[in-house]
């Protein structure tokens, strides 16, 4: 019963994520969609919460891959889709990734350690860029991608935070050096990742590194 009521419970997460998201859709666009982005990552405290089956905890991750491909191609959810299409197709990487680690990690019973690496995407890639577009820098180009200083320190910043927080909660020794290595390898791996791949290469590595480091 608690399965069903996660289902509930990320369903109108989900909905109210994109309800108030609207507010920000009059201001600008592309801020609505990091809006989005960012709190999205959240719903992997529900997850944590509810789910003990990693088949249900797929469902919904799944069910998005199906939907968000369908939006990038028809521009069904328009609030969620930029108008270049070039810049790949990051949310549908996005629910893949959420979909690879509510497989492994709740199949394994240990959720949290694809917290960090939710997180990490959600919160650091999305302020990064939030950051990188609205405090000017100067910028860098990988892979034909454009980076910013300031999205960059934002990054690794972002994931320095949340790593430490994580391994503190664990109780984790070396949480400092291991918080430092986490951030620069996401940071980097953000950095080099382009069209949207970041979504599912920072998660996936992080968990990894995670995984190793507790």
């Amino acid at each position: 019963m608690k399965n069903i009521y996660g289902i509930g419970c990320s369903i109108l997460y989900i909905i109210l994520v994109f309800a108030t998201s609207k507010l920000l859709e009059k201001k600008e666009k592309e801020m609505s969609r990091k809006y989005i982005h960012i709190m999205l990552c959240n719903i992997w405290f529900i997850f944590m919460y509810f789910f003990d089956n990693f088949i249900v905890a797929a469902i919904l991750p799944a069910l998005f891959v199906v939907i968000n491909s369908l939006s990038y191609k028809y521009d069904l959810i328009k609030i969620m889709e930029r108008e270049d299409k070039k810049e790949g197709i990051g949310t549908v990487y996005y629910a893949i990734s959420l979909t690879i680690l509510s497989i492994v990690t709740f199949y394994f019973k240990k959720p949290i350690l694809g917290l960090a690496g939710v997180l990490i995407m959600g919160y650091g890639d999305g302020l990064a860029a939030v950051i990188g577009q609205n405090i000017k820098s100067k910028e860098y180009k990988v892979f034909g991608g454009t980076k910013s200083i300031a999205g960059t320190i934002t990054m690794f910043a972002i994931s320095f935070i949340i790593s430490g927080l994580i391994f503190l909660y664990l109780g984790t020794t070396g949480l400092i050096i291991k918080s430092i290595i986490i951030a620069a390898i996401s940071t980097l791996v953000e950095a080099v990742s382009v069209k949207g791949l970041d979504n599912i290469t920072v998660p996936l590595i992080v968990t990894a590194m995670f995984s190793y480091m507790i």
